[in-house]
């Protein structure tokens, strides 16, 4: 196994590699075949208070840098990514049980959000603004918040934490990280050792690997962070929202979804349902923005069925490491048999399987359902595993209204053969990102991402993440002399 799994089991704190103080260890385990990878014993409150002080200390200095010499950094933890590209793939599918075509998929993004990162650094930009008062300027700089706290999740860990910290990190500040228990090595230590590598200087970026059993409330509510950015569900979203409201911070909140693909009338089916397959098992259907729903009209229903069931059957579950597998293992024991009561509990609600996996250990085989009860809490929920429903309807008032009835308001796509009728229709979805004829799953650096609803709050991407990760500081300078009135 990768070297990757010792020589970064550890915590990264003030610029050292060091064991946790903690009581027990957290055990990194590959989900297809359940070897161990690491032991890593864990951080105490203690060690989340040391982090959070080390990036507080460090980003004095690195926020006065100058913004092309921090630009420097990404540019070359860039080359490094690429260098290391085939390690970090196999470290990608040991850890997470990501396929080969997730992995490249990933890192093709985490290294299109470093080169934007590269960009940002030179971003922030002041302004004059005038004043009713005579002889006086107004100067409205942008300057950074001071301290990130990151929370990352397990589903695509690697980027996930990169989207956060390295701009984060590019506009001046310090991040401290927390990486998902499951993926501490590709969420968390390995993106420290890239920056470490590419010359980051000792303290600016701290990974902290524990637990909320063990440090509880501490990495959110410590009084240096100034945003904590947290990439998870809207359950827990809830909580740190809540938190952070109580301790003055703000919050980036990435949670969440629900999405439908739709189908109209006259959409091309055969690409819809390349679509719509991808955007239901990319992962495992482990995806924030992955089609819980497939809306198809009633006139195409038949016809689009029949070739989506026939893709379905060709996808290959197995071992990720495989080049020719495209259902790789869930995260762990917990996801796969949550993954089947969905499926028991539609079929016990009425529904019919039209293709019914089996779950051995964590390889949970693709299910496609339909005949859900309309009034089923299945389709209020996120399923995040290679689970679709398959729901009919008749005509675009339904079809919104079917959308639109669910708490979540992430992403979402729909297909028709008029574009401008596609971009209408989702002119009324209520959510941060709609597709049309395409798929469900997207990230963009410079687009705006983000959801509504219980789908998070704020954005992140191009100048949203300025916005995210720097405040604005107004400075006033009388040049002549104000009035006084006593």
């Amino acid at each position: 196994m990768s070297s990757y799994f010792t020589d970064l089991a550890q915590q990264y704190i003030d610029g050292e590699w060091r064991p946790g103080t903690g009581s027990w260890d957290i055990i990194d385990f590959n989900p297809y075949d359940g070897e161990k990878l690491a032991s890593i014993t864990i951080a105490t409150v203690d060690e989340v208070d040391q982090a959070y002080r080390a990036a507080e200390r460090a980003q004095k200095k690195w926020g006065a840098t100058n913004a092309y010499a921090r630009r420097a950094v990404f540019e070359k933890a860039l080359r490094v990514i690429e260098e290391r590209e085939a390690e970090i793939t196999e470290v990608i599918i040991a850890e997470l049980g990501g396929t080969r075509l997730k992995a490249a998929f990933e890192l093709h993004l985490a290294k299109e959000f470093l080169r934007e990162s590269v960009q940002l650094a030179l971003r922030p930009e002041g302004r004059i603004i005038p004043s009713p008062i005579d002889g006086k300027e107004n100067r409205l700089y942008r300057v950074p918040v001071g301290v990130v706290g990151v929370i990352s999740p397990f589903n695509f860990p690697f980027l996930l934490s990169i989207k956060s910290v390295a701009p984060a990190l590019a506009l001046g500040n310090g991040v401290v990280l927390k990486p998902h228990q499951n993926t501490p090595i590709v969420g968390g230590t390995l993106v420290a050792k890239v920056l470490e590598e590419a010359g980051l200087p000792g303290g600016l970026l701290n990974v902290v690997v524990t637990d909320i059993a063990e440090i509880g409330d501490a990495f959110i509510e410590h009084p240096v962070p100034k945003v904590i950015s947290f990439t998870g569900s809207d359950k827990v979203g809830r909580h740190v929202a809540t938190v952070c409201a109580t301790h003055f911070k703000r919050s980036v909140l990435e949670l969440g979804g629900n999405s439908a693909l739709v189908v109209l009338d006259d959409a091309d089916i055969d690409y819809a349902v390349d679509a719509a397959v991808f955007s239901r098992y990319v992962h495992q259907g482990q995806v924030c923005m992955a089609a819980n729903r497939v809306l198809v009209d009633r006139s195409v229903e038949a016809e689009f069925t029949e070739k989506f069931v026939a893709k379905v059957k060709t996808l290959k579950t197995g071992d990720p490491s495989d080049p020719r597998t495209i259902i790789g293992p869930v995260i762990n024991s917990s996801q796969a048999d949550a993954i089947s009561g969905v499926v028991d509990q539609a079929i016990a609600e009425g529904a019919t399987a039209l293709v019914h996996g089996t779950t051995t250990d964590n390889l949970v085989e693709p299910s496609v359902l339909t005949g859900v009860p309309a009034d089923s809490s299945l389709l209020q929920q996120e399923i995040f595993g290679p689970v679709v429903f398959l729901v009919p309807f008749d005509g675009e008032e339904e079809a919104v209204r079917l959308v639109n009835d669910t708490p979540y308001g992430l992403s979402g796509a729909v297909h028709s053969g008029d574009i401008e009728r596609g971009v209408n229709f989702a002119k009324q979805i209520d959510t941060g990102m709609f597709h049309v004829n395409d798929g469900t799953v997207h990230d963009e650096p410079l687009v705006p991402f983000g959801g509504e609803k219980h789908s998070g709050i704020g954005r992140l991407n191009g100048e949203t993440t300025v916005d995210a990760f720097t405040t604005q500081k107004w400075i006033s300078v009388q040049h002549g002399r104000s009035f006084f009135p006593f």
